[in-house]
This record gives C-alpha cells, structure tokens and sequence, in this order.
C-alpha cells in the first residue's frame, strides 16, 4: 500500500504525463487502475481533486509579479507545514530562474493542500515539477525541474 496521495500523483506522471503512455479514457477506469496498483480510494479521491484544482489555478491565476529583490514572506501556519529546508528549496528555485513568482505560489498553495502536517523535501520538488508542467511557456524551467527530480541535484544557473 502507498503512503500518501503525493505517490498517485508520481505513479500518474511516471505512467502517462511524461508522454510515454495513454490514460484510461474514463475517470472510473483511472480509478480502477489506480486501486490495482495499491492506492486507497481515498488517496485516489485526494489526488485527482487535487489536479483539478490545479488545473483550476493554473487558468485563472491569483497571483502577480513581484518588484525585484522582493521577497515571500510565509504565515504561521506555510511554516507549519513547510519547513526552513522545504522554504529554503523554493528560494532557491526562485532564484535560479526555474519558479516565477506565480509558478511559487501555485506550488505552494498545492503544497498546503497536501493532507498532511509536515511536506517531505521529495513532495515539495513532485509538486513544483507538476506544477511547471502544467504552466505554458516554462518549458525550460520544466526541463531542470525533472532533472532535480531525477538526479537530486540542483542545477545552478549563471
């Protein structure tokens, strides 16, 4: 059995978002494959609410450019939930060009909607690579996002 619904979301793009293979066409045959593969209904449940809330906030975006040398101030409660090593991660993603500020919120607000107090440093780097993903014209930043995920390093910019 999996751990959480960060693991459907990673099993979903390892079998068809990276454009190697075809979905089911159905929602039900998704979630009957899913179940087979090992996933609780309700981290399936979890994990496609949570794609389409992301899909919803990636059309319709709530959040603007910044001024340069701004910088994200976290509330209690992201601390909480995103510890200094999760924090620090999406600064430094910030500032090697891979998130913008609107890629970072969106990352962060899928991140809050993990069902679970504390986000893993794997979850927090799955969460930015299906967001940039899922964000038109940061093709680029896609690219490094994956090569992070893959081979656990950051690449630094120059």
């Amino acid at each position: 059995m999996y751990e959480n619904m960060v693991d459907v979301l990673i099993y979903l793009y390892e079998n068809y978002m990276d454009g190697e293979g075809q979905p089911p066409v159905s929602q039900s045959d998704l979630e009957e494959e899913l179940s087979q593969a090992g996933f609780s209904q309700t981290e399936i449940a979890h994990a496609l609410r949570w794609l389409d809330e992301l899909a919803v906030g990636v059309e319709t975006p709530q959040y603007h450019a910044h001024t340069a040398g701004a910088i994200r101030v976290y509330s209690d409660s992201e601390c909480q939930k995103l510890d200094t090593e999760a924090r620090g991660l999406l600064l430094s993603l910030e500032q090697n060009g891979i998130l913008d500020p609107v890629s970072r919120e969106l990352a962060i607000d899928r991140l809050l909607a993990i069902e679970h107090p504390l986000v893993m440093i794997d979850e927090v780097k799955w969460v930015v690579l299906l967001v940039l993903m899922n964000r038109p014209g940061r093709e680029d930043a896609f690219t490094l996002m994956e090569d992070i995920v893959y081979h656990d390093e950051l690449v630094y910019l120059h």
